[in-house]
């Protein structure tokens, strides 16, 4: 049974089965069981009249009322035996000695054995055996008779044939096996059909993966089940999604590294095929394109190391993480910047409260990049006026701001921090850099739990803002 539509099946059948099963064990015994305690019952309340009748003969004689005989003799005369035996029911009245004193008319030519009652005891009820023209079985009440006086007067045997109940027994067992056999069928057919509605929606989901590849990753289930399907649906669908957009971010990443880095190859490759031609005639060609392979290959190395940090950013818990005093992140990023800040004619400054200690967990090295990238595309698109870092706490998190005096973000801030994106494509090639700096703050962010935005200051310029997670102030722990 390889299905498991079939296992499930058979399983759920098998124990509805078992549970039919026994409980028409159970029936049969308990209805068993009834009948014979009723059989039990009719005995002993005939038993009970012969008791009467015998201490009422043995009081008529103690008084001597004229018609009265020994409480034997009335017991065994075969009219009051047949009075109380009924179609089904036969009597036998024995002396205490064990001797036949009397028996009612149906019981014909059978007889009882003595009965030699138990000690502390004075009935008991046996099944004994029964030949002649309709043989089978008796169940016998034997008990001992008493007179007025408590004295033991004679033995009675009160029994019933138990052919009507093994007759009802059979019945009750034919129906019970024929109802039990329908059941089952029913419950076979059942469980293939509930089995079934139960597996479909797992083998229409495993069609629908199966059909799902890389270049099909817009399919979806969108079922709208409630269910523990439903919900296996829709984390199928939200896994899809999520692959749907990494494949996509991949493809652009590849399309964009692959426009990257076509340039700075073709430029590569062009001045070596000068050299190789005119290098060793023109020493101005072997300078210039000396030069343009140095700047050109500097650059393909800024790229490749910016997709490195990149690549570490988004590996998430496998950077190593340490308490980090973010004021002194900052203001040495900033005391390193303010030569070019200063070369470029432009003012740069770092402001937060005096002697703050605002700790972040987190690779010293990847938060030290996140202030870095901020502060030099401050300076690369700031022409002239400031630059400003500030750092403060808000809610719990540590916040980092830089903001500059450059041309602002108008209608870029949606695409700022995408791989290799240059806000103004005119000046990619006279702007320093390689279009990873905006994408690596966000991946750092991001693996450290926060967030980074941008947006234009009213007064010009842009503002962009990290938000970090801060330990408890209590903590004054540095890196």
């Amino acid at each position: 049974m390889s299905s498991l539509r079939t296992r499930i099946a058979a399983v759920y059948a098998a124990l509805i089965v078992l549970v039919l099963a026994l409980g028409a064990f159970a029936i049969d015994f308990a209805l068993k069981s009834e009948l014979i305690d009723q059989t039990k019952l009719n005995l002993a309340e005939t038993g009970d009249h012969l008791e009467r009748n015998a201490v009422a003969a043995s009081e008529a004689m103690n008084f001597g009322l004229e018609g009265s005989g020994s409480p034997p003799l009335v017991l065994s005369d075969r009219v009051t035996l047949d009075h109380f035996a009924a179609a089904n029911q036969y009597i036998q009245i024995d002396n205490t000695g064990g001797q036949i004193l009397g028996k009612s008319t149906n019981l014909g030519g059978l007889a009882f054995p003595p009965f030699a009652p138990p000690r502390g005891t004075d009935r008991a009820y046996e099944e004994l055996p029964v030949g002649g023209e309709r043989p089978g079985t008796m169940l016998v009440l034997n008990r001992v008779l008493l007179d007025a006086d408590g004295r033991p007067i004679a033995v009675a045997h009160v029994a019933e044939r138990l052919d009507i109940v093994a007759q009802l027994i059979a019945r009750a067992r034919t129906i019970l096996l024929l109802v039990t056999i329908a059941a089952m069928i029913v419950i076979v057919v059942a469980s293939y059909f509930i089995a079934a509605s139960a597996i479909d929606p797992i083998e229409r989901l495993t069609r629908t993966v199966a059909e799902i590849g890389s270049e099909r990753l817009d399919r979806r289930l969108r079922w709208k089940r409630r269910d523990e399907v439903g919900k296996l649906a829709s984390a199928f669908d939200a896994m899809l999604d999520r692959l749907q957009s990494a494949f996509a971010r991949e493809r652009q990443f590849i399309s964009d590294a692959s426009h990257e880095l076509r340039t700075p190859l073709t430029v590569i490759n062009a001045n070596a095929q000068m050299l190789q031609r005119w290098g060793d005639r023109d020493p101005e060609i072997t300078r210039t394109s000396l030069e343009a392979i140095a700047e050109e290959s500097g650059r393909l190395a800024g790229m490749v190391s910016g997709m490195l940090t990149l690549s570490k950013a988004e590996a998430g818990d496998a950077i190593p993480k340490e308490p980090v005093v973010i004021e002194r992140l900052v203001d040495d990023v900033v005391a390193h910047a303010q030569e070019r800040a200063a070369a470029e004619g432009l003012a740069l400054a770092a402001h937060h409260p005096p002697n703050a200690s605002t700790i972040v967990v987190g690779d010293a090295g990847l938060l030290r990049q996140i202030v870095s990238n901020l502060v030099e595309n401050a300076l690369k698109f700031t022409n002239e006026g400031r630059v400003d870092v500030d750092v403060r706490t808000d809610g719990g998190d540590a916040v980092i701001e830089v903001a500059d005096t450059g041309p602002g973000i108008a209608g870029a801030a949606d695409r700022l921090f995408d791989r290799f994106f240059r806000g103004d494509p005119s000046h990619a090639r006279t702007v320093e850099g390689t279009g990873l700096g905006l994408a690596i703050v966000r991946s750092i962010a991001r693996v450290h739990g926060g967030t980074v935005s941008a947006e234009a200051r009213p007064e010009g310029g842009s503002l962009f803002r990290v938000r970090l997670p801060a330990e408890p102030e209590s903590f004054t722990g540095g890196s």
